[in-house]
């Protein structure tokens, strides 16, 4: 088994949107960053609310790890590079990231979608992974080589979504990480994708959720077990590891399921 290892002690990585909102468990990028962390990773915390960043530091530090919060916009180049920044600065190199801000975007079909918000929200989910990873990139080549994680969702691989903006967004992150991990094999850097399936996490819940809905977003899936952030991360951890040493260009759904069926049997439980 040479060269596999799960432990990433001496490492450094980067989880943008790395914070969490209030509310119960937590955000798919805390869970990220806690679990790397647990597997010995050095954090950069990165988020546009630096007090959700230094809560996820804080509670990274409290299990003994090593983390900086900084506060940044993901879509503002001089933004990214400063986050890659803070990591070389303080750890002297950079070997994970992992791209994890996203938002819902506008509601609406192409007939009803606000142009502006449209424009905006492909910024904040595609546009900005590719900055964080023009920074990212010649640092990890300096290291000799990385992995970056990007965060899809189960929206970007089939059709059904309400919205417009929101699932062709993630299907173009869906492809940049095939394109990504194309490019930059040759410097040891492997880019690979998770996409989530409905996880229960504060930013859903913020968006109101009914328990009627909870229950039937639990239902629409194989194992039919509700997903959490941790599920995510920890996803998000292995691909980042030496287990996953073989693995680039990957789309891996975390979701009990959901995209394995056409349809849900009735009488699966």
């Amino acid at each position: 088994m040479q060269g596999i290892s799960e432990d990433l002690k001496g490492k450094v990585a980067i989880v943008t949107g790395a914070g969490s909102r209030p509310g119960e468990g937590v955000g798919n990028g805390r869970a990220a960053a806690i679990l790397l962390a647990r597997a010995g990773a050095r954090l950069v915390c990165a988020d546009a609310v630096l007090a959700w960043a230094e809560d996820t530091r804080r509670m990274i530090e409290a299990e003994g790890g090593e983390a900086i919060a900084v506060e940044a916009d993901v879509t503002r180049p001089e933004d990214c590079r400063r986050i890659v920044e803070a990591a070389t600065a303080r750890w002297g190199r950079l070997d994970a990231l992992v791209n994890n801000v996203g938002i819902s975007g506008p509601p609406g079909t192409a007939e009803e979608v606000d142009p502006e918000a449209w424009a905006q929200g492909l910024l904040v989910n595609v546009t900005s992974m590719m900055l964080m990873a023009k920074y990212a990139v010649p640092a990890m080549r300096a290291a000799g080589g990385g992995a970056i994680v990007n965060i899809g969702s189960v929206a970007g691989l089939r059709g059904g979504h309400p919205s417009l903006l929101y699932p062709t967004s993630k299907g173009a992150v869906v492809n940049m990480t095939r394109a990504m991990a194309v490019h930059h094999a040759k410097d040891g850097i492997r880019v690979n994708c998770v996409c989530p399936g409905m996880v229960y996490t504060p930013m859903v819940q913020q968006g109101g959720m009914s328990a009627e809905k909870r229950e039937a977003r639990r239902r629409r899936s194989i194992l039919q077990v509700e997903g959490s952030g941790w599920d995510v991360g920890a996803a998000v951890a292995f691909l980042c590891g030496g287990n996953a040493r073989w693995m680039t260009g990957a789309i891996v759904p975390v979701d009990a399921g959901a995209t394995a069926i056409a349809a849900l049997p009735e009488n699966v439980r």
